[in-house]
């Protein structure tokens, strides 16, 4: 192989790897760019459940009819939790196995159970499409169905 043949081909070889690392480095921008998208998102849906659940005014607009705003507030209230849970598992912050262990946890609560009652299906038509809210609402409502119902103490 001539001296010039091997140079241009250690510059093709050079130049193609230094693309596919850039490539690489564009496609990691991109997915921590979605990241912040998504924990900013959330960070606002977070933030107006919490006014949702802690102003009845806010609450009574927004509340179904046939709903009393002080449910309403205590399950939005629920809410906020599976949201934060939902954020902390999109962004792969739950290790994995753990989300039925938290999912079990939260649906000890009988407002969560509500919650989920009332509003499970709307989470699940929202999470059509998407594998890992597909998954996390799969979770969620086995969780739902399978709490244990907690007995009031007779202390």
């Amino acid at each position: 192989m001539k001296l010039t043949t091997a140079v241009l081909a250690a510059g093709a070889a050079a130049s193609l790897s230094t693309t596919v690392v850039g490539a690489a480095r564009l496609r990691q921008d991109a997915r921590h760019q979605a990241e912040r998208n998504e924990a900013l998102l959330a960070g606002n849906q977070i933030g107006w459940l919490a006014q949702v659940s802690t102003n009845p005014d806010l609450a009574e607009i927004w509340k179904p009819e046939d709903m009393e705003t002080e449910e309403y507030m205590r399950l939005m209230s629920a809410n906020r939790l599976l949201c934060m849970l939902s954020l902390r598992d999109r962004l792969v912050f739950i290790p994995k196995g753990n989300l039925p262990l938290f999912a079990a946890w939260i649906m000890k609560s009988d407002v969560s159970r509500r919650y989920w009652k009332h509003f499970g299906d709307l989470r699940a038509q929202e999470a059509e499409g998407d594998e890992r809210a597909e998954h996390f609402t799969r979770v969620l409502d086995y969780a739902a169905e399978n709490a244990p119902l907690v007995q009031p103490s007779t202390v």
